[in-house]
């Protein structure tokens, strides 16, 4: 009888939590927030383990903010259904296309330089892209989910170099997810119209 390492177990659990989360948010299901939370303290545990230093930084933001999203959530739900917000002006995505790249850049630069960090500009990328693409969940927006799916393009290599394949195979689902969300939400953005 083998027994299976607590790092792996760790990341079959925050797996199949972070999971079923993404999967009720693609619904515009409330309970994505309180999933949510348990899925990021898990992988706030796995990413720190394995020296992934800006995913651990993005766990503490989601979990921060899931709080935030949750309430805002209620708020704004008309009987099941999440009330659809405008796109975003092409000056708005302009200037959050600016902000990934200066953080990428600034705080790979300093992940490089002060610790021990793997790959600090790609764990920056996807924390700055994760950090813009949540705001945008919360604020129940449609460019949610294109942002997602760049996250998950960079997620998959940078998970699968780390040896988390678990992980990585989660966040290729995410991918899928990703374009799922999207043809939902913008379907019902029409719907709404």
């Amino acid at each position: 009888m083998t027994s299976i390492a607590p790092l792996t177990l760790l990341e079959w659990s925050a797996t199949g939590v972070t999971a079923a989360s993404v999967w009720l948010a693609a619904r515009q299901h409330i309970a994505t927030w309180p999933t949510g939370i348990i899925g990021c303290l898990l992988y706030g545990m796995l990413f720190f383990h394995t020296r992934l230093y800006a995913e651990t930084t993005l766990q503490v933001f989601f979990v921060l903010t899931s709080f935030w999203g949750w309430r805002h959530w209620q708020r704004r739900r008309i009987s099941s259904q999440l009330t659809p917000r405008a796109p975003l002006s092409p000056n708005s995505l302009m200037i959050l296309f600016v902000v990934a790249w200066v953080v990428t850049l600034g705080y790979g630069a300093l992940l490089k330089a002060w610790t021990d960090a793997y790959a600090p500009f790609w764990d920056s990328a996807v924390l700055i892209l994760s950090v813009i693409a949540q705001l945008l969940l919360m604020q129940a927006r449609r460019e949610t989910w294109p942002c997602w799916i760049l996250v998950n393009t960079i997620s998959v290599p940078l998970y699968l170099s780390r040896e988390l394949y678990v992980t990585a195979m989660l966040y290729t689902l995410f991918w899928f997810n990703a374009w799922h969300g999207w043809w939902v939400w913008s379907r019902r953005e029409r719907l709404a119209a």
